[in-house]
């Protein structure tokens, strides 16, 4: 950017408070045309719906705090990572009709984003990635899987009762508060403690 040009009477602290302004201005109007609304805006949507801090999302979507925080300031534009961005976008979509307002629900929500499968295999970045990149995939662990997360959280009654409640409205969220609720299988093919399992065949939540 060429320098500001000297203007009398202004501190040069000024014009490099000015400068900066400009500067965020034009990131925060390009972030508008690639994303359809300034990154800080989408933050503080999900964060202020969601009841968690922006840290707590920084860590759901996959990205660092301090990058997290460069974004929504807009001294950074672009998201450089396509899987983050995916996360981004369905954490809106899951939230558009309005967020969860259970903590348990929140909670179930926030671990599907994390650990979503999540396979980027077009040719070009999509809008707003620095660069294209390599087919990411980012796949869970064995062991991270949204249950698993609940379970940590809340005890197996208030997850069953936050399924009941869920289910008319969000029946994806229902469905991953019964599968935590439910005691994990060992090797065996039984309850940890109980009877056989029981396979279920109902479709786990969807990935975005």
């Amino acid at each position: 950017m060429p320098p500001v040009p000297d203007a009398p009477g202004l501190h040069p602290a000024d014009l490099h408070a000015a400068g900066l302004r400009s500067r965020l201005a034009r990131n925060r109007s390009r972030q508008r045309e690639l994303y359809g609304a300034p990154l800080g805006d989408r933050v503080r949507r999900l964060t202020a719906g969601l009841g968690i801090t922006q840290g707590r999302l920084a860590q759901t979507l996959g990205v660092s705090p301090a990058m997290l925080s460069q974004l929504a300031s807009a001294r950074r534009v672009k998201i450089g990572d396509p899987a983050v961005l995916a996360r981004l976008q369905m954490l809106d979509r899951r939230c558009a009709s309005g967020p969860p307002r259970a903590r348990v629900a929140v909670d179930a929500l926030l671990a599907e984003v994390a650990v979503a499968q999540l396979h980027w295999t077009g040719d070009t970045a999509p809008a707003g990635v620095d660069a294209v990149l390599p087919a990411p995939e980012r796949v869970p662990s064995s062991r991270a899987t949204p249950a698993d997360a609940l379970r940590a959280v809340a005890p197996p009654s208030r997850l069953a009762a936050a399924a009941a409640a869920l289910s008319p409205a969000f029946p994806e969220l229902a469905e991953v508060l019964r599968q935590a609720a439910a005691r994990p299988p060992n090797r065996s093919g039984t309850r940890s403690r109980g009877g056989p399992v029981e396979r279920s065949t109902t479709r786990g939540p969807l990935a975005g």
